[in-house]
């Protein structure tokens, strides 16, 4: 479909790369720029994050273990829509909505969060942060019960200090877990969707601060009827995730051979 001009499904007619050569817009780099920006900070964030809660829930001196597992994993259960249209009237632009209210108390200006590229951004990232954290925390924990006791036993044995046990010990244990959350980080991050859609109540946003790369195959595919162009955009989704995944694959040595 995206090698054609599809305006009904009896009309149909091929154009070639016609609709390839249509991505070199403005608004698609704005939403590869989105999309990647939005990626990268999650990753950030998602992977250092999670994995130093799992090692305190996994605490033999923490108590309450079931609580915090379940208190943290209970985010990743709520509803996109609902938790989204939370986000969106929590950080709403009126000085009466909640974020903006306490920034003034605390004497601080209120900001048009959903308004303004930096802050929708910040929004963005924290909703992922608050919805996936108790997954990935998950995922490390599972890898956390598979480290032998033993190698820590020989840590204490020589003597090592808690970060030390941390560092050389726990994080190298937990490198094929790590792989795997960023692998399926970053097509979350690509394929990031109904957070954005929620929040600004449609696809489109202003000067397209909030549009991501599934948010402009929505646009172009259903809200301009360009069910062509909408597919070359996937396509091209589709080869970015691709591509990066394949090189964070390759740098982390996921390729090489056991010896």
């Amino acid at each position: 479909m995206s090698f054609q001009d599809v305006a009904g499904f009896d009309d149909v007619t091929f154009i070639g790369l016609k609709n390839y050569k249509n991505l070199n817009n403005e608004q698609f780099f704005h939403a590869l720029q989105n999309s990647t920006i939005y990626t990268i900070l999650t990753i950030i964030v998602l992977i250092p994050l999670p994995m130093f809660l799992a090692v305190l829930v996994n605490s033999k001196t923490t108590k309450f273990k079931n609580f915090f597992r379940s208190a943290y994993f209970l985010p990743a259960l709520t509803s996109v829509v609902v938790a989204g249209l939370f986000f969106r009237y929590v950080f709403s632009e009126q000085e009466t909505a909640f974020v903006n209210s306490v920034l003034l108390k605390l004497g601080a200006r209120p900001q048009k969060w959903l308004f303004q590229r930096a802050t929708t951004m910040f929004v963005l990232v924290l909703f992922c942060t608050w919805k996936w954290i108790g997954v990935n925390m998950i995922y490390f924990l599972s890898g956390l019960n598979s480290i032998p006791q033993e190698q820590y036993e020989a840590a204490d044995i020589d003597g090592v200090n808690s970060w030390q046990k941390f560092w050389y010990v726990t994080v190298p244990n937990l490198r094929n877990v790590t792989i795997y959350v960023v692998t399926i980080s970053v097509y979350g991050g690509f394929a990031m969707f109904g957070e954005t859609y929620t929040m600004f109540g449609s696809a489109a946003s202003p000067g397209d601060i909030g549009l991501t790369m599934v948010s402009y195959i929505y646009l172009e595919g259903f809200n301009y009827a360009r069910l062509g162009m909408g597919s070359a955009i996937g396509v091209a989704l589709f080869a970015v995730i691709m591509i990066v995944n394949v090189v964070q694959l390759w740098l982390t040595g996921t390729f090489k051979k056991g010896e």
